[in-house]
């Protein structure tokens, strides 16, 4: 009876919660470790058929880094906890929740580096290889087969080794470094803040042109100030800098000639940071709002065959339904 009781009490609600935490969270640190890779390469071996812009790449980076500095935090700390309850309680080491997680992750990570590697012949097959896929494509299959030897070893053995331990550094130096590549990358949050700062100046300055060009078509002549602008019925107001609260610059220079002006915190080139042609998509990407640092003013002059004035009958109609 003694021998009996001196047995501990297996907690198996405890060992399936700690045993899923660690998987899920090996995934997810996985996946979004790739996924700042994938970003990295997109940024340093930039492809022209690539239509989506850096602010895409940006935010997947910093989901990314999120995700990492949490989850991955997590999968260190109920791994080292699990491996205290497997010197204390050995049951627990070999118990089946343990093993077919194991061996799932096994599976898991032996179809990814197949696919991956179906995928790499595939594409060298169709003469489509390029640095940029070479490098993603090991990413892939790097991750996937560390994580595959590991759990390999670990599963064949029935002591924890000091690999583990050995596994956890290594791993932790590896994203710690990602992690700050990512900040070099993206930069500080104060200076995240004040790039969105310059894109909402730059979406108030197009919004005001294209009101003072629609004033012009129905006025044939330009605004005196922004606040001309400024409809009850359609309920538009001059907008104002977000940042200073001040109110935009605006400068007449002539009957169809004027220019818009605003101070900017940060460099933008349209080339440089969007890789969307011109055209394609009917946005403030596709004029011209390239501006350096500073005080910038955006000269306008409006084309009457492009944006003829509207014939009075039409303007009255117009007047009628609003």
């Amino acid at each position: 009876m003694e021998n009996i009781q001196s047995v501990p009490k297996r907690n198996l609600p405890r060992d399936v919660f700690l045993h899923l935490l660690v998987i899920v969270t090996l995934y997810w640190s996985a996946i979004s470790f790739v996924t700042l890779i994938w970003q990295f390469i997109n940024k340093f071996f930039p492809d022209i058929l690539d239509y989506r812009s850096s602010e895409y790449s940006l935010s997947l980076i910093r989901f990314s880094v999120s995700a990492l500095v949490i989850v991955f935090s997590v999968f260190i700390l109920v791994s080292w906890y699990l491996n205290k309850i497997y010197r204390r309680e050995s049951q627990v080491r070999d118990s089946k929740i343990r093993k077919w997680l194991i061996y799932l992750t096994l599976f898991i990570t032996s179809l990814v580096i197949i696919g991956d590697l179906i995928f790499i012949i595939n594409t060298f097959l169709g003469g489509e290889i390029t640095i940029r896929f070479i490098l993603k494509a090991l990413s892939i299959i790097l991750v996937a087969g560390v994580i595959f030897g590991y759990y390999l070893d670990d599963v064949r053995r029935d002591t924890p080794t000091k690999l583990a331990k050995y596994f956890a550094w290594v791993t932790s130096i590896l994203v710690l470094a990602v992690i700050v590549s990512a900040f070099l990358v993206v930069g500080s949050p104060q200076e995240a803040r004040l790039k969105q700062f310059d894109q909402q100046k730059i979406s108030d300055l197009q919004e005001t042109q294209s009101m003072i060009i629609n004033y012009w078509q129905r006025k044939e002549k330009l605004p005196d100030r922004l606040s001309d602008l400024d409809d009850s019925i359609s309920g538009f107001i001059a907008p104002i800098d977000p940042q200073t609260g001040d109110s935009y610059e605006y400068n007449t220079k002539g009957d169809l000639e004027f220019e818009l002006c605003a101070v900017f915190n940060r460099v933008w080139n349209n080339k440089e940071n969007l890789s969307i042609p011109k055209g394609m998509y009917p946005s403030m990407y596709s004029q011209n709002w390239d501006h350096s640092q500073g005080r910038v003013c955006f000269e306008r002059i409006i084309d009457k065959e492009l944006y003829p004035p509207l014939p009075k009958d039409v303007i009255n109609i117009r007047d009628v339904i609003e």
